[in-house]
């Protein structure tokens, strides 16, 4: 590794500011996030703490100082019987992109998953087809798709769930 190389790590509380700039270029300009306004840097910050206090990744790919995108994981789904299951988030910094770095991100963030959790969701505003790909090169394969769920920028959108099965750490409970 050279100096030049980015240094994948845990996201902290320093890294907010950065985060919430690289995600409120796809609020502002894509249906990517259905999010309508600007996120401030103290609530991303609020966002990563609820994730790591769950006991969830949340990485940062950082090069010189800068943050370059970020992954997490999320709950799927509140209830316990969910447990085994999270969804996935990549952003990258729009100038970044074309790099690799999501991929970089995407495999760190299954690494930290894999066996710990039966499987990984992630959802896509459609059209997307670089996310498709990301999703699809990294063994991701579509399950769903919920037409007209999203509104964003006068239009509906349809948004479709990928799934990857990560390798088994343990069998869930059985059943009495």
């Amino acid at each position: 590794m050279t100096a030049s190389d980015p240094v994948l790590r845990d996201a902290c509380a320093a890294d907010g500011a950065a985060m919430a700039a690289i995600y409120n270029h796809y609020v502002a300009t894509t249906v990517i996030s259905m999010e309508s306004d600007p996120v401030g840097a103290d609530e991303m910050v609020r966002r990563l703490a609820d994730v790591q206090g769950a006991a969830l990744p949340w990485l940062v790919l950082v090069d010189g100082g800068v943050v370059l995108g970020y992954a997490y994981a999320s709950k799927w789904r509140a209830r316990p019987g969910y447990r085994h299951a999270v969804e996935s988030s990549v952003y990258v910094d729009a100038a970044q992109r074309g790099r690799g770095l999501g991929s970089t991100l995407y495999r760190a963030l299954i690494a930290r998953l894999a066996g710990r959790f039966h499987c990984v969701i992630g959802g896509i505003a459609l059209p997307n087809p670089a996310s498709v790909g990301l999703h699809e090169r990294l063994g991701f394969r579509q399950v769903a798709c919920f037409t007209e769920v999203g509104h964003k920028f006068g239009g509906w959108i349809d948004v479709g769930y990928w799934q990857l099965h990560l390798p088994a750490s343990h069998a869930p409970e059985t059943l009495a």
